[in-house]
């Protein structure tokens, strides 16, 4: 367990790293349609989230699954394409529709799980210590999503509450936005796969 605090940075670092925005992109799309009062329902979603990731992350790792990283690195942008274009229709937020987002949620997280384990792979290398350090990898994602949740809440408040910018206004603007990023890297990612 020395190696815990390394892993546990490693992890947050990873998250959070503006070279590797996608999961940045796609934690904001998943948390940005919702308020401060509403942080139940953020809780569920990133919750789901996070056993998607944390099924594909251990079963890639432990060498059950393996999927071409140019296949994960183009289906994550998908996933943000999609989360950002369902929070664009679905600008209402009607609470029949809460139940599919989990359900997306979750099956999106197993997608963002590779793409984590392409990392964590390279780093772990014949270590023997793989269940303590997977652990500590993956609580340190945690952390890193929940500090870009809390961002994310927060910045949604001040442009609701302080700059009176109407809700549904908001959510399509930020959704709009990462649509438009995420299709750029996809578009990259899909170029660069056909090219190889």
């Amino acid at each position: 367990m020395q190696d815990f605090p390394l892993y546990f940075e490693l992890g947050w670092q990873h998250i959070l790293d503006w070279q590797g925005y996608d999961h940045i992109l796609f934690v904001a799309a998943l948390c940005g349609i919702y308020s401060l009062k509403d942080w139940r329902k953020v809780l569920i979603l990133v919750t789901a989230f996070t056993v998607g990731h944390t099924v594909t992350l251990a079963l890639s790792v432990f060498d059950r699954i393996g999927v071409p990283a140019t296949i994960t690195e183009f289906l994550i942008p998908v996933t943000i394409i999609l989360t950002a274009l369902y929070n664009i229709i679905n600008r209402e937020q009607r609470s029949a529709y809460f139940s599919f987002k989990y359900v997306m949620a979750l099956l999106f997280g197993l997608i963002h799980g590779m793409g984590f384990s392409n990392y964590l792979k390279s780093l772990l290398g014949k270590s023997n210590n793989i269940v303590a350090e997977l652990l500590a990898f993956n609580l340190g994602l945690e952390a890193g999503q929940v500090a870009i949740v809390v961002t994310v809440l927060l910045l949604t408040y001040a442009i609701i509450h302080l700059l009176k910018v109407p809700r549904s206004k908001w959510s399509v603007t930020l959704s709009t936005i990462i649509f438009g990023v995420a299709f750029y890297m996809a578009a990259e990612r899909l170029t660069s796969f056909i090219h190889q």
